[in-house]
């Protein structure tokens, strides 16, 4: 009988925490798709085409938000217009639809960005308050112009209404007003029942797994969690860009049924590298340091707000040291959000990160220690399964824990992982590969005797497999599956496998000579043509008879060799074509990276340090 007491606990326990607004323990990472202006890499058929990849690395995506806007200009969806037609600058419904279902498929869960604080009318006839009538299941949905606060937009649009005989709510707006559009009321009970409506949308229809909602600052918390659990989400985040302490009041006024960005979290870590002062990040003001909270929080170092835009829009970058931030984020509580063009600019660090963070089960409500805080360096202790110290800043060398193995390093970052952790590490994550390289394999192992064995062709290896110390180097320059156990009194455990793929990318081989028979080939066709003209001439002139017999053999051969000539050269520039193609995307590709890379110049992140090679 106890024991059927404990199940039905622990199930109503289990229950309650799916109700959260976010998963205790939870070990998963976030991507953000997106930055400003990422029409081309956030295309829904783009981000589709690399499902395979994302899900190894993340749990979740978080996407732009993807209703019509109303508009044939691209525009990022902020100010949505549609609810019920997701057709939008990044694609069709139909193909987010198919990404979204690739993505699940492969357990990669996707996160609608949900912006309900105002919304966008149609604008006929100049209107102000004019929403578009949208049917699903069978029932028709409009928002009216009592749908909007009264005070919307400092009173302009009560002014406007009244010179039409047009009535607003006669409620005010509960928190910030933002005058891009209409501000909407969450206490009309219209509003409320489009806006269940439209999430049942996404997550029944078009198969979201969660939202992250726009501006939660505008409206009152306690409508997110009124809203989360009529689409019975277990994953939603608000943009709550305040000071720690609203967050948490947040969170708590929405009954802690969603989680909120960790913006001081970024803050710290914006002041420590900015200020290049690590002693930065030993700060309180976070979400993830309080046990009360760290559940809630979902971290990150740069997004598609602060990020360098231009010259006239430089927002609040992080200036330098962007796979230090990355290291830093990777290893500590909370759930870590990682930006798009941070993990296209290094996304095999960002793998090899995201490994260590995994081995060494890190959770979103793991606690962490301080062990050092100085100008020059920071480390933590975090407490996943295993501890795992993290150290960032420019005098690495000065702080080397004992009873730890170092199982990753780079600019000005290295991990340590407890020996008590028993388990092997590889510091090169699956993925392709340029060129040539060395894989380094550790052993974080109490044992000092204990050995790495490893295999190359994917099977799993044992004792009598190849033997390696820890710390050695196996050099890869081919396509491998590496798998490394732990050995250990004649035992293997803790097997990691890496797929690597080595690809050799000579764009221009064979340009010239595919455009040489292209252009050339005619020509030979035609000498053959010539040839073959004469020949018949030379026999009619020496017969003195123009027969066909004397014609045809002479001809016949001309036209074959005509044939021969356009069948050589039709294929050759059709691949000559299609090679230029390619290697003109490849090549727009570098030139996007080059302009990425002179805004980083501009905004200073290699100014006074020209040896960082993390601006590479």
């Amino acid at each position: 009988m106890k024991r059927i007491y404990a199940i039905i606990f622990y199930s109503i326990l289990s229950i309650c925490a799916l109700a959260q607004g976010w998963p205790t323990n939870y070990g998963g990472v976030m991507l953000q798709g997106f930055y400003w202006d990422s029409y081309a890499d956030t295309k829904w058929t783009n981000l589709e085409s690399q499902a395979d990849e994302l899900s190894q690395y993340f749990s979740l995506i978080w996407v732009p938000q993807s209703g019509n806007c109303n508009t044939s200009s691209n525009v990022m969806g902020y100010m949505p217009v549609y609810y019920f037609n997701q057709n939008s600058s990044f694609g069709t419904q139909a193909e987010l639809k198919s990404m979204i279902k690739t993505f699940k498929d492969k357990g990669l869960g996707t996160i609608a960005d949900v912006v309900v604080n105002h919304r966008n009318n149609l604008g006929v006839k100049s209107s102000w308050v004019d929403y578009p009538s949208e049917t699903y299941n069978g029932v028709t949905y409009q928002m009216l112009p009592t749908d909007i606060v009264a005070n919307d937009d400092g009173g302009a649009t009560k002014t406007w209404a009244n010179t039409k005989g047009i009535s607003l709510s006669s409620n005010n707006d509960e928190g910030e007003d933002w005058s891009g559009c209409r501000d909407l009321d969450h206490k009309s009970t219209n509003v409320q029942t489009i806006i269940k409506a439209y999430e049942n949308f996404l997550i029944n229809d078009l198969g979201y797994t969660g939202f992250r909602y726009d501006m939660v600052k505008g409206f009152n918390a306690s409508h997110v969690a009124d809203y989360n659990d009529a689409a019975g989400v277990s994953y939603s985040v608000g943009e709550c860009w305040d000071s720690n302490s609203t967050i948490e009041t947040w969170i708590t006024n929405a009954n802690k049924k969603s989680a909120a960005f960790d913006f001081q979290f970024r803050y710290n870590v914006r002041d420590a590298v900015n200020n290049n002062d690590w002693s930065k990040l030993n700060s309180t003001n976070n979400l993830v340091h309080d046990v009360n909270y760290s559940q809630y929080a979902v971290t990150f170092v740069e997004n598609h707000d602060t990020q360098y835009r231009s010259a006239t829009e430089t927002l609040d970058p992080i200036k330098r040291d962007t796979l230090a931030t990355n290291a830093y984020l990777l290893a500590m509580p909370g759930t870590p959000c990682v930006f798009l063009p941070h993990w296209k600019a290094y996304k095999q660090d960002i793998k090899a990160m995201i490994d260590a963070r995994k081995a060494a089960g890190i959770k979103n409500t793991s606690t962490y220690t301080n062990m050092r805080s100085s100008l020059q360096y920071y480390a933590n202790r975090v407490e996943g399964d295993h501890n795992m110290i993290v150290v960032v800043g420019f005098d690495l060398n000065t702080y080397v824990p004992t009873g730890y193995t170092n199982i990753l390093s780079g600019y000005h970052y290295k991990y340590y992982m407890d020996n008590k952790a028993e388990l092997a590490f590889a510091d090169k994550a699956s993925g392709t590969y340029s060129a040539a390289f060395d894989v380094t394999v550790t052993a974080a192992s109490e044992n000092a005797n204990a050995k790495l064995v490893y295999t190359l062709d994917g099977t799993n290896p044992t004792a009598s497999s190849e033997q390696l110390t820890s710390g050695s180097k196996i050099n890869i320059s081919s396509s491998k599956t590496l798998k490394v156990g732990l050995l250990k009194d004649g035992a293997v455990s803790s097997i990691i496998t890496r797929a690597i793929d080595k690809v050799q990318s000579h764009l221009g081989n064979g340009l010239a000579f595919l455009a040489t028979v292209g252009s050339t080939a005619p020509f030979v066709g035609l000498f053959g043509t010539v040839w073959g003209i004469y020949h018949a001439l030379t026999a009619i002139g020496i017969s003195g008879q123009a027969s066909i017999d004397k014609v045809a053999g002479p001809v016949g051969e001309a036209l074959i060799m005509t044939a021969i000539g356009l069948a050589v050269a039709v294929p050759a520039v059709l691949g000559y074509n299609w090679l230029t193609r390619r290697n003109k995307a490849v090549m727009d590709n570098v030139r996007s990276f080059g302009s990425d890379l002179h805004a980083v110049l501009l905004s200073g992140e290699l100014r006074n340090n020209p040896v960082n090679r993390d601006s590479k």
